[in-house]
């Protein structure tokens, strides 16, 4: 059996056990999307979009609109920690429904501080009661980072008054798959920029369970929305990174598929925002742009329901999704001194048409860098 086939006969296998299983919720998706004014073709159009998205043929996209039909076989649990949630905010902040934000509508989202009504005990109780019930079933999703200075004492939550430590090493006992949403959960976020004093950390210091990241500040819905449908779809997590983030979302530089990536090439560069290059959506690498140093999908994506994204709005990427980025990507609105790229910052100005020919142009930055380094240290010997 050929690695397609393979991988489609788990994913069927999984929608026929999931259609085994008890729905949490009385209703289907079809009267989900009725209700909201969305019509079928769009669901199917969204499926297709996200099979591309996870990097799947296209045979796949009748099994991702059934898998996400039976989501409300699988409960979810969204902790909130040391957080602004944001990253909340970025998937059900939308200026109309979207499938996306319907998905989460549709599946039993059993706690989520934000959006339930419930308070004090009764908050506490629901949650007991999600883990309990759904005991090795549920998805757990954590926003924010785990301070554990003074024995986690600086994060108390609910009215027992249990550390952000305890209350997350008690849901992640028992969940299915864990999820970090946002640069806070993932790796730590602001919380634990220098100095640190709350000793924050990302959610894979504090348990033993593996865990996916998915970090941005905010992350895009997308990426949220898409890491679900995949463990809804094959009942496991998706390939990672060495930063324990899903390959399909963050294994290209943002700087490679860039709408301003030409610019760059051509040695377009704003020298200062509002000036006639901004205008013209030149490169904003000199204007502090991290896109060369990040990994993830924004410039393909994007957010806003695919409106825009920082760089398309002119300012550049501050790399947040990148570990200790509040440490090691600042000054934000300047170029990393001495960051990847053997000198490229000294030499950016050099760049343009007539050094970089069709052939430079097509290869990667980093070779830029070598061949500019390289070129620097003949011009040194000669002298």
């Amino acid at each position: 059996m050929s690695g397609f086939e393979s991988l489609y006969s788990k994913a069927t296998e999984r929608i026929e056990a999931l259609s085994k299983m008890k729905a949490h919720k009385d209703i289907h998706i079809d009267t989900v999307l009725e209700q909201n004014g969305i019509e079928r073709r769009d669901f199917l159009k969204w499926s297709a979009g996200i099979a591309a998205m996870l990097a799947l043929p296209s045979q796949f996209t009748p099994l991702i609109a059934d898998a996400t039909a039976l989501a409300n076989r699988i409960p979810l649990v969204w902790l909130h920690l040391a957080e602004c949630t944001g990253c909340s905010e970025s998937l059900i902040r939308t200026d109309a429904p979207t499938i996306d934000t319907l998905i989460f509508d549709y599946v039993s989202l059993e706690y989520h501080e934000t959006l339930m009504a419930a308070s004090g005990w009764q908050a506490e109780e629901n949650l007991e009661h999600a883990i309990s019930e759904y005991a090795g079933s549920y998805v757990l999703l954590v926003e924010g980072g785990v301070p554990t200075g003074m024995n986690g004492q600086y994060l108390t939550l609910g009215s027992q008054a249990r550390t952000g430590v305890e209350v997350l090493t008690h849901a992640a006992s028992s969940a299915a798959a864990i999820f970090s949403i946002g640069t806070c959960a993932s790796f730590g976020g602001i919380q634990a920029a220098a100095p640190n004093p709350t000793d924050a950390k990302g959610v894979d210091k504090i348990i033993t369970q593996p865990v996916i990241n998915i970090p941005g500040c905010p992350p895009s819905s997308k990426n949220i929305v898409g890491t679900l449908v995949y463990f809804i779809l094959f009942g496991t997590l998706p390939a990672i990174d060495v930063y324990s983030r899903p390959k399909w979302a963050y294994s290209n530089r943002i700087h490679d598929l860039c709408e301003r990536r030409g610019h760059f090439d051509a040695g377009e560069f704003v020298e200062s925002f509002g000036d006639e290059g901004a205008k013209d959506g030149w490169c904003l690498y000199k204007q502090g742009c991290k896109g060369p140093y990040t990994f993830n999908n924004c410039s393909t994506e994007r957010f806003n329901q695919h409106t825009n994204w920082p760089v398309g709005a002119g300012h550049g990427c501050m790399g947040c999704s990148e570990p200790d980025f509040w440490d090691t990507m600042g000054p934000l609105e300047k170029p990393i001194d001495s960051h990847l790229f053997m000198g490229l910052n000294s030499t950016v100005d050099k760049i343009g048409s007539t050094i970089l020919t069709a052939t430079v142009a097509g290869i990667g930055v980093h070779a830029v860098a070598s061949i500019f380094a390289n070129n620097n240290s003949e011009e040194n010997e000669d002298v």
